[in-house]
């Protein structure tokens, strides 16, 4: 019976934050620039919101891995599956710009409505409207007081509850809460079976061309 060449581990999405910002999980030139559109995003948000199963990120600890910024993955966890899912994260709530297909840097604002509790794409018309949380990132930052945004909201729409809307948005910041399924992959497997594996679990997504991966070959 082949040995099991691989882990598994559920951490928190805050704890993924802290990785990453931290450089212990770090994005290889094997990955591409953001993809996903906004709507995507929105929907992906929902399905942390409603406790949706989201998949599971695989990372690989090598340390013969060129990454982005020219350095080694050197004691680092790399980023093999979930780039999407991970940028998607930082973009919405961390407020992050990303890279898209077309190589510039964007911002990806998704709005919510702590009222319906429902997310939109974020636009003008929403910003506007004072039932609105235009940029849920601002729900996420380190600053931000939960008590005096709720009473600012509250203000701002009468006849809404501040209890009902603590809850709504203590449940939207509880998203950070939420576990995330990470297989880490045996450090002692090769870039060529890695690559393989990559190929694999997204024949379901988007497709990479056969030079994305010469090129991250090229670059190791």
């Amino acid at each position: 019976m082949p040995t099991q060449r691989y882990s598994v581990t559920q951490p928190p999405i805050a704890t993924l934050f802290t990785w990453i910002d931290s450089g212990e999980i770090a994005i290889p030139e094997i990955q591409r620039p953001f993809v996903w559109n906004a709507i995507k995003v929105r929907n992906f948000l929902d399905s942390l919101f409603q406790g949706y199963p989201v998949g599971f990120l695989i990372t690989w600890k090598n340390p013969d891995v060129k990454l982005k910024d020219g350095t080694s993955s050197s004691g680092k966890r790399i980023l093999i599956d979930g780039q999407q899912r991970v940028t998607a994260l930082m973009a919405s709530l961390m407020a992050r710009e990303v890279i898209n297909k077309d190589y510039r840097q964007v911002r990806i604002k998704i709005a919510f409505h702590p009222q319906e509790r429902r997310f939109e794409v974020s636009n003008p018309a929403l910003a506007k409207d004072p039932s609105w949380i235009p940029d849920i990132s601002v729900v996420f930052g380190s600053r931000t007081s939960l008590f005096d945004f709720v009473r600012e909201y509250c203000a701002n729409n009468p006849g809404t509850k501040e209890n009902e809307i603590f809850h709504s948005i203590e449940m939207l910041r509880g998203i950070t809460n939420n576990q995330i399924g990470m297989i880490e992959l045996a450090s002692d497997l090769d870039i060529e079976t890695v690559t393989e594996i990559f190929i694999r679990v997204n024949s379901e997504g988007v497709p990479l061309s056969q030079a994305d991966f010469a090129m991250s070959k090229i670059a190791v």
